[in-house]
């Protein structure tokens, strides 16, 4: 499989698996699924709500020698209630008690807005901690902390815009490695690709295949469905290819790395499939055509009425 290698020297697998919406009595067997099939990358967060079993999954590939420590890469988050350098490690403790693991190979700040220790989702403006009270430089040091107790091998953000990544680098003692964000077509994200090249930072595209199945919460009226797109579909049936291989293999042909979700036994053999998938210059081209700056997840939900965070200043 492709490889990257971070501005650090680790080297992350291009392909993995998002966990992100799998639930509870499925994902353990989706992730043992998958590293049989051949994955080694697994992207997890403890606000998924899933982390523990997900960690006897993994527990389980080890002790039985599927796969050793050293060839997987485990992503986990830091959530928004333990921003803060004294509360970044003891958060780490937990994803890690919780994943049965001795180390995170990448740590990631998972969104750049602060909120309230007591809470795990604001619901009044009272809620958020300002970025004045709370600056994210502060809770950078954290993660450097999380760097040099031997917890985390790698160290990045998620959901943050150029100008915000190029702040924490800029200041930083250990620069992030990664920007987790959301890529697809239909948000090519070409300016943030830029800047986290200059920065020699590696993006990671979540969402990749347009998340369908998301909470509706989430989901807007008459919104786009990217896997239905007459381009992507034109593309895949020339190739002889799903869909969803296309939109993967954009998301690798951009050098980006890239995290589809799903339990399902046959669509984890596809998705791996699709890092063998070529795509021709003229795919490209079209598939960079359907540009339209739209967001799926688009963050809406931090901007409550009385929030300090708006869609202008989260995205930039």
């Amino acid at each position: 499989m492709k490889t990257y290698k971070l501005n650090n020297g680790q080297t992350m697998p291009s392909l993995g698996l998002g966990t992100w919406k799998s639930e509870p009595g499925a994902v353990g067997a989706a992730v043992a699924a998958a590293i049989e099939t051949g994955y080694r990358h697994i992207d997890c967060a403890p606000i998924y709500g899933n982390e523990a079993e997900i960690g006897k999954a993994l527990d389980a590939a080890l002790r039985q020698g599927t796969v050793q420590r050293d060839e997987l890469w485990i992503t986990s988050k830091l959530w928004n209630n333990m921003h803060g350098r004294g509360n970044v490690i003891p958060a780490l403790r937990q994803i890690l008690s919780d994943l049965r693991l001795d180390y995170l190979d990448l740590f990631l700040m998972h969104w750049p807005i602060p909120i309230r220790p007591d809470i795990a989702f604001p619901e009044q403006a009272s809620d958020f901690v300002s970025l004045a009270d709370q600056p994210l430089a502060d809770t950078w040091a954290g993660m450097e902390d999380a760097v040099d107790a031997g917890l985390a091998r790698s160290i990045g953000v998620s959901n943050f815009s150029a100008a915000r990544m190029a702040g924490i680098a800029d200041g930083a003692r250990i620069p992030p490695s990664v920007n987790q964000v959301e890529l697809h077509p239909y948000l090519a994200q070409n300016k943030l690709l830029e800047a986290a090249r200059d920065l020699g930072v590696r993006l990671t595209a979540y969402s990749p295949l347009g998340s369908l199945d998301r909470p509706e919460r989430l989901k807007k009226a008459d919104e786009p469905v990217l896997l239905e797109d007459p381009v992507v579909k034109d593309i895949s049936a020339t190739h002889g290819a799903t869909p969803g291989q296309v939109l993967i293999a954009w998301a690798l042909a951009r050098d980006t790395a890239v995290i589809p979700k799903t339990s399902r036994p046959e669509r984890l053999t596809e998705n791996l499939a699709a890092a063998d998938l070529s795509l021709t210059a003229e795919d490209l081209e079209r598939l960079g055509s359907l540009d339209r700056n739209y967001r799926f997840v688009d963050g809406s939900f931090w901007c409550i009425p009385g929030s300090p965070h708006t869609l202008d200043n989260l995205w930039g």
